[in-house]
């Protein structure tokens, strides 16, 4: 109960800014809607809905690291975590109490992305609920680099590293529209080892009906996502005692 409470107010915090909403959940939707209508003329199929879709939701959960490590980073910057300090709250309790309310806006923006391309033609079956499902633990991985980024950096800090930098690391590494290997095979060996080509590829596949490097996809997005969150409290419990 004590971490759903914390978890409701962060949840308050959240959604009391609409710009958070709109670049959670409407900017993503808005730039898939604008590339598929780019891509009608250009020949190919890196602009399909296919390809398009878990690329572009996976741009759109990059945000969620801008909340997390925003929010935990204000919290840090003013009395408010110094006064929880003193309750039972312990570190992996903070950190759940930060990770739970992000999570529902990861899913329904992921819903919403999903439901702009079945409306644009998309085909609605079993391989895209697989395709969605898949971007579930992507979700908890963009949260913990949000909560790490939080521990470590002041709240205007981890609007640069979050709010710009990881989400164009996230473009240019992941494939989302265009394939990596143009850039050169130094780059894409780069990006094979960082998960957000991997938090693509695995969506696509299942949207593809193709599932045969599945577990390597998810072997390697739920390593960052273990590593990530285990940092994340780890940090938080040194800050606690520093404290």
């Amino acid at each position: 109960m004590k971490i759903l409470v914390f978890a409701k107010r962060n949840f308050k915090e959240i959604v009391r800014d609409p710009m958070n909403l709109f670049f959670g959940i409407g900017f993503p939707v808005l730039l898939l809607i604008a590339l598929n209508t780019m891509g009608k003329n250009i020949p190919g199929e890196q602009f399909t809905l296919k390809q398009l879709t878990p690329g572009i939701t996976v741009f759109g959960l990059s945000f969620m690291s801008l909340f997390s490590g925003v929010l935990l980073a204000k919290d840090r910057s003013s009395s408010f975590l110094m006064r929880l300090f003193t309750s039972p709250l312990k570190s992996h309790d903070f950190i759940w109490g930060y990770l739970l309310p992000l999570f529902p806006m990861a899913f329904i923006q992921g819903v919403i992305c999903f439901i702009a391309a079945v409306l644009m033609g998309l085909d609605f079956n079993l391989n895209l609920v697989l395709s969605f499902i898949t971007l579930i633990p992507t979700s908890f991985l963009f949260i913990g680099i949000g909560l790490v980024c939080g521990v470590i950096f002041n709240d205007k800090q981890v609007g640069g590293i979050c709010g710009a930098l990881l989400t164009n690391l996230t473009v240019w590494l992941s494939g989302a529209w265009f394939p990596v290997e143009i850039v050169g095979k130094t780059f894409k060996n780069v990006a094979m080892i960082l998960p957000f080509i991997h938090s693509v590829e695995i969506s696509r596949d299942a949207l593809n009906g193709s599932y045969q490097n599945f577990f390597i996809h998810l072997i390697w997005i739920l390593g960052y996502t273990v590593v990530f969150l285990s940092l994340a409290i780890f940090l938080f419990n040194r800050k606690m005692n520093k404290d």
